[in-house]
């Protein structure tokens, strides 16, 4: 299965999301670990579409989700920030999801630039999830 970029575009406004969560963890420097993950998920049915984007992005991975339900997921900082940021700073989202992209992009960039091991960066970041997803007013 062949995609094109704005299939891609068009299919993460309605079935992807940009997320970061923030997890105590006793082995980080600051007690916390921030981990961000950019996702699509699907019954397993149209897994297909899955490991299309996969091949597409050569990069992520293919996992059971919930129940009948598959993910694509992104978890690497540096695939992130090299591969999928790009690819949706080019091609941009349609939908108020594109705000979620924008925030998760901050946050990718402040760990790029390791603001993410201090106490502030965290507080930093915290903020920002606030904002995204279910909680963006």
């Amino acid at each position: 299965m062949m995609l094109d970029a704005q299939w891609i575009t068009g299919f993460t406004d309605g079935e992807g999301c940009f997320h970061v969560s923030v997890n105590p963890h006793k082995e980080m420097s600051v007690g916390y670990q921030v981990l961000p993950e950019f996702t699509v998920v699907q019954h397993k049915k149209d897994i297909q579409i899955l490991h299309a984007m996969k091949a597409y992005f050569k990069c992520g991975v293919v996992r059971t989700n919930h129940g009948d339900r598959y993910a694509y997921r992104v978890r690497s900082i540096e695939h992130l920030a090299s591969i999928i940021i790009p690819f949706f700073e080019k091609h941009s989202l349609k939908t108020k999801k594109n705000l979620d992209f924008l925030a998760f992009r901050d946050v990718i960039h402040m760990m790029q630039k390791k603001e993410h091991l201090t106490k502030e960066g965290v507080k930093s970041i915290q903020k920002i999830i606030n904002s995204m997803n279910r909680n963006r007013k």
